[in-house]
């Protein structure tokens, strides 16, 4: 059996994946798994296990119906058995119908709900978890959900890169959408009591877009941490993870990357449903549970009703009480 796994992006949702691929695997031990994925978002999913050969795709390469053709023109060739859908949007629709193969497509949220949260009318509840949906594309091949149990891979040389940093707590305050950003204060006060209460060293990372927030928070921090925004690649990141003493991060890539290397993560959710997610030993759920929360799908530009409690009223104090909790320290 030969299948193609069709996850284009983003890093947390391609490492979601990582579950399914295994109990596949585990099932069909003698199948060729071929994962297509975008080209920037890669290496969420390089050298993964359960993953026989990466297919990569350049959007910009291939526009439109034609572009979509052409490039499943030149897959065909594989001869695929089934593909698994775990995208479910036009372009990987298109590339299933090209490919002519059967196809398992996971089920995303009803339009209506989609329509509904977006107009504002109700707040958003998600109807299961991200992974298990992933795993009812597959039921029908018998490959039956055990948990989230993700992964991320990285190289012995992308340890040696961030060495430096071993034992670390590590601060990701980046993400997607800016309602999905705790406050630059809350990072930053946290960071400064980490120091002042259990001398923690404390660095910060995110992509270059981050380096400006970054900058702030270390100012707040009265120069507590070593701020890595831009500097590392996804890989040393995911090796710096596997190292540090803890995360914090907001819903956001980094939460999943330090779960895939077994790490424990504090994640603070504002406006985005926690329940899309489940919670274990390496991840700790932080939220302020507000009465307008969760509102919106992916998070927004700003808090739709103008006062972004969900985030503002979370302060520095309160976070640090649920990981003194949870890393045994009171």
């Amino acid at each position: 059996m030969r299948v193609l796994v069709i996850r284009l992006s983003s890093i947390g949702d391609i490492i979601l994946t990582t579950p399914v691929l295994k109990e596949f695997k585990k099932k069909y031990p003698d199948a060729v798994v071929d994962f297509m994925v975008l080209d920037k978002f890669k290496d969420a999913i390089e050298g993964c296990p359960y993953v026989d050969n990466l297919i990569i795709f350049n959007k910009k390469e291939y526009r439109g119906i034609k572009g979509l053709k052409k490039f499943s023109d030149g897959i065909k060739g594989n001869k695929y058995d089934y593909v698994f859908d775990l995208h479910s949007k036009l372009r990987s629709f298109a590339i299933s119908i090209f490919l002519g193969a059967k196809t398992l497509r996971y089920r995303k949220r009803a339009l209506w709900k989609t329509l509904l949260v977006k107009a504002r009318l109700i707040k958003y509840s998600v109807d299961d978890t991200i992974v298990k949906n992933y795993f009812g594309a597959l039921k029908e091949l018998g490959v039956e959900y055990k948990g989230e149990d993700l992964n991320f891979t990285f190289s012995e040389k992308d340890l040696e890169a961030v060495s430096e940093y071993r034992g670390f707590v590590v601060l990701a305050p980046g993400a997607s959408k800016n309602t999905k950003k705790w406050t630059t204060e809350g990072f930053g006060n946290l960071a400064r009591l980490l120091r002042e209460k259990y001398g923690k060293k404390i660095a910060l990372v995110g992509g270059a877009g981050d380096k400006v927030i970054c900058e702030e928070i270390n100012t707040i921090s009265q120069g507590s941490c070593v701020d890595l925004a831009g500097k590392l690649s996804l890989k040393e990141s995911g090796a710096l993870l596997s190292q540090a003493d803890f995360l914090v991060t907001n819903d956001s890539g980094p939460f999943h990357i330090s779960r895939g290397v077994k790490k424990k993560a504090f994640v603070i959710f504002g406006p985005t449903d926690p329940k899309m997610f489940e919670y274990d030993q390496y991840g700790v759920l932080i939220s302020r549970d507000e009465p307008c929360s969760p509102c919106s799908l992916h998070g927004d530009k700003s808090c739709p009703k103008g006062h972004f409690n969900c985030m503002k009223n979370l302060k520095a104090e309160d976070v640090l009480k649920i990981i003194e909790k949870n890393m045994g320290w009171c």
